[in-house]
């Protein structure tokens, strides 16, 4: 198999030498681990036992799960089945909080993306507080914020103890993070892990580490509506310089299925299926470039549940 090195002294023999501008982060998740895989859009339990059957059958650690319909879609019942299988796994299960203002009678989120996430009004802020606690009262260790004012309430409830204190805040693609300052300001806000804009570079990804010892949350496959992009190839260089990140598998080409639910029927467990086989894909490829990069884990800094 022909490693990374390889690839660029190949390059540099043919006269087209790769051009490497970003630093190595050497940060790594508490384990040791440089990178772990999320699997987005893991909408409710069928599709979560899907994702670890898959993940089994490939061997693939996944780390976390994420669910973009918000915790509103989902029954008390389910949201106790998909603890009780991240707890029984070691799984992060991550639950958007909602409601948000693409969703709602709003008419700017229906021309543009930027305030998709957003909370109109204090009382969609209160309503996004009823998901955290009902999800929170359920076992969820892990929430996906899309709104920056929301992250903040949160973070108080977290100190005074309202919530818990071990409780995850994950940012959402949909709140703009694209340089080093804003990832200062979120963490300074509350968040515990940041989800960057897709179409970073490299040299990017790298200034936003130095700004920041969060975790990065970053598509490595990107779906359509967040730009379309596949960036398999790059991966072992956004390791390098984002580490720890969390590699996001989304799929291009693929239906929308927010909100989710039964009228959808096996689909979202198929486009499951299919982002971890993605994240094989991955696995396998770091795994050729840079030998010397330690494999994935799920064993330590996760929001797993606790029922």
């Amino acid at each position: 198999m022909t490693s990374l090195a390889d690839l660029h002294a190949l390059m540099s023999r043919l006269g087209h030498p790769v051009v490497q501008s970003a630093p190595g982060s050497g940060a790594r998740f508490p384990d040791g681990a440089p990178y772990r895989f999320e699997i987005p859009s893991v909408e409710g339990p069928e599709v979560l036992e899907a994702v670890v059957a898959e993940a089994d059958r490939l061997g693939v650690p996944v780390a976390r799960t994420s669910q973009g319909s918000g915790v509103m879609m989902l029954t008390d019942e389910e949201i106790t089945r998909m603890a009780r299988i991240g707890a029984e796994r070691g799984i992060e299960v991550n639950l958007f909080l909602g409601p948000r203002a693409a969703w709602d009678t709003g008419g700017q989120a229906k021309l543009t993306q930027a305030v998709g996430a957003a909370a109109r009004g204090n009382a969609m802020v209160a309503a996004c507080l009823a998901d955290a606690l009902r999800a929170c009262s359920l076992g969820i260790r892990s929430l996906l914020v899309g709104d920056l004012g929301t992250l903040d309430v949160l973070r108080e409830l977290k100190a005074d103890g309202t919530l818990p204190a071990n409780l995850v805040l994950k940012t959402s693609v949909l709140m703009p993070l694209t340089n080093g300052p804003t990832a200062a300001l979120y963490e300074r806000l509350g968040a515990t892990t940041v989800n960057v804009g897709t179409d970073l570079t490299v040299p990017h990804l790298a200034e936003i580490r130095a700004a920041t010892g969060l975790p990065i949350d970053l598509y490595l496959e990107v779906p359509d509506d967040q730009g379309g992009f596949v960036r398999f190839y790059e991966a072992v260089e956004i390791v390098r310089a984002a580490a720890p990140v969390y590699l996001k598998m989304g799929l291009r080409n693929a239906p929308n299925i927010y909100p989710s639910g039964g009228h959808l029927g096996v689909v979202p467990k198929e486009l499951g299926r299919e982002r971890v086989r993605r994240a094989a894909l991955v696995q396998r490829l770091i795994e050729q470039l840079d030998p010397a990069l330690a494999k994935p884990s799920q064993t330590s800094g996760l929001g797993v549940p606790e029922l």
